[in-house]
């Protein structure tokens, strides 16, 4: 058992839960087997495309399940990247795409010949330590953890050494506070108007982009607030805890058993978040999250009522509470939590879907009713037990659809098993890719199944001029024809498609610097692995050009 929990990882990025086995890293070029695999020369092609008039045509490649990883390595090691998503065909003949650039053309790197030298493997890197570590020290996401916590910690030690009066006689209500603000940073209802409040003052030509890039790097990093917050309510909680035993002749023995209890809790939801638990076994995180929260609330309604009602004189309480508690601010900030908590929970539908599953490997679930581009969703086979988000495809017209992977118990029985019925959230949310809409000349790059995030803005002319750059393996065997049909009828000179079974693994960080130069965009937004993620937003930031993708906890 202990060896099963350690080749599964698990991470997140703005509610969508990464499933991860440890592989090798995604863009090494490894030898293709002759037999299996056809590698063609890009020349000097600035574009690679078919000329058949779709932009990805036929190949013999086997399918493949690795949705959000770019994989060409022995096709038997089918499960390296497993990731629920909020993340090959023979060519005939290959011409070039041009791409305009009101500046200097740049070359897209060759993709390797058939007489490939491999490349040293590198040092396997632990997941985790690329999900924390190698995104910076410093990010946004670890800076407002920082400023945060700092400000609570300042204001806890002028209360306690009685600098700061009203926190010393309030203390409960800075714990409420910062509950009340770690609940709005995942609110999805509250964030669905941030970001669009975000995108409609934003996203005029006229708004500077360094103001914009901050915008997009502050709402993509608000679990920094989250985490932080979590933090610094289990220390105001435990600050009160204390004023209260010192004054034991003025409380009674229920108050205090009640707070030590929501204490406790919070403290088991805290470790339970901690990186290296989440990642290890994110199933245990998220349900204690969850139910330790709904129980910690429930408690702090007792509490409340309990500490208003309580007469010390008479060792009694009160039954006119009701009046009492309109008064305090405890009572309103819990009643702010309570109404965000609950939102997503009232909207809770089982609907009528239709599952068609264009290989094995996958399976494209559809939905009534059309959804603007970037949004994600959530679904459930039970909704009480697992959530599983999974970003939108649609045309904006009458239905939208999802694109899931089978790589986990739930995804592989939408293949094997297809329900009529699932349980859905209709508040659905805003991640990174509603982002988009705030710029003017987008470069998205996607891997895998990374794509169907970007798939709406394909079908929906939005704001924004976007271009897309897809690696992926196995286009049509994978994701079916339909999505092959979409990417070719965009116009050629905003798509660039590289099919890994043909042409081998390129250098996606390369290709996104070079892509990004050539159209001209303002910004790079990549949905891939965590390595991937990685790779090419360092690369463009080393050149200058802004970029985003899924960070730890965004």
């Amino acid at each position: 058992m202990q060896q099963e929990a350690m080749d599964h990882r698990f991470s997140s990025c703005r509610g969508v839960s990464f499933e991860i086995k440890p592989h090798k890293d995604p863009f090494a070029i490894d030898a293709p087997r002759a037999s299996r695999k056809s590698w063609l020369p890009w020349g000097s092609s600035k574009r690679i495309v078919p000329t058949s008039g779709a932009i990805i045509s036929r190949s013999s490649s086997r399918a493949s399940s690795h949705f959000c990883d770019v994989e060409t390595d022995d096709e038997d090691d089918e499960d390296n990247v497993l990731i629920n998503i909020e993340e090959g065909y023979e060519l005939d003949n290959i011409c070039e795409l041009p791409i305009p650039n009101p500046a200097k053309e740049q070359e897209l790197p060759k993709a390797p010949s058939k007489k490939v030298v491999s490349k040293p493997t590198k040092p396997k890197e632990s997941r985790l330590s690329v999900i924390l570590l190698d995104q910076g020290l410093f990010t946004v996401y670890k800076r407002l953890f920082i400023v945060c916590l700092a400000l609570n910690i300042t204001g806890l030690s002028l209360a306690a050494t009685g600098h700061f009066p009203y926190a010393r006689n309030h203390a409960t209500v800075f714990s409420i506070g910062n509950l009340l603000a770690l609940t709005l940073c995942r609110s999805e209802a509250f964030l669905r108007i941030v970001f669009w409040l975000a995108v409609n003052l934003l996203g005029h030509s006229w708004v500077p982009l360094r103001l914009k890039t901050a915008t997009t790097s502050l709402l993509q990093s608000l679990g920094g607030i989250h985490s932080s917050c979590g933090v610094s309510s289990v220390a105001w909680l435990t600050y009160s805890l204390i004023l209260t035993l010192k004054d034991r002749d003025n409380t009674s023995n229920l108050i205090i058993g009640v707070a030590s209890t929501i204490l406790s809790l919070l403290c088991l939801c805290c470790l339970a978040a901690f990186p290296l638990v989440r990642h290890l076994h994110h199933n245990v995180f998220e349900r204690t999250h969850r139910f330790t929260g709904w129980t910690s609330l429930i408690l702090l309604w007792a509490f409340i009522v309990l500490t208003k009602s309580y007469e010390p004189d008479t060792k009694s309480y009160r039954k006119d509470v009701g009046s009492i508690l309109v008064k305090e601010q405890e009572f309103w900030l819990t009643l702010a939590v309570t109404i965000l908590i609950i939102i997503p929970w009232v909207t809770v539908r089982r609907v009528a879907v239709k599952v068609s599953a264009p290989s094995g490997h996958a399976s494209i679930i559809r939905f009534a009713g059309g959804v603007k581009p970037g949004i994600l969703g959530r679904i459930s086979p039970s909704p009480m037990s697992e959530w599983h988000a999974f970003g939108i495809i649609s045309d904006g017209k009458e239905e939208h659809m999802m694109l899931a992977g089978a790589v986990g118990d739930f995804t592989k029985s939408l293949v094997s098993n297809p329900p009529s019925h699932l349980w859905v959230r209709q508040v659905h949310f805003a991640g990174l890719p509603y982002l988009v809409n705030m710029y003017n000349r987008v470069l998205v790059v996607a891997t895998g199944s990374g794509i169907c995030v970007f798939l709406s803005f394909l079908l929906q002319q939005g704001p924004a001029e976007v271009c897309l750059l897809w690696v992926a393996k196995g286009i049509e065997q994978n994701f079916g024809k339909e999505i092959k049909e979409w990417v070719s009828r965009h116009p050629k000179e905003k798509v660039i498609v590289h099919d890994t079974a043909v042409m081998g693994r390129p250098n996606v960080s390369e290709m996104s610097v070079a892509a990004a130069r050539n159209w001209g965009a303002e910004v790079v937004i990549v949905t891939s692995n965590p390595e991937g993620s990685r790779d090419v937003v360092n690369a463009c930031k080393s050149k200058g050009i802004p970029a985003f993708g899924p960070i730890w906890d965004s």
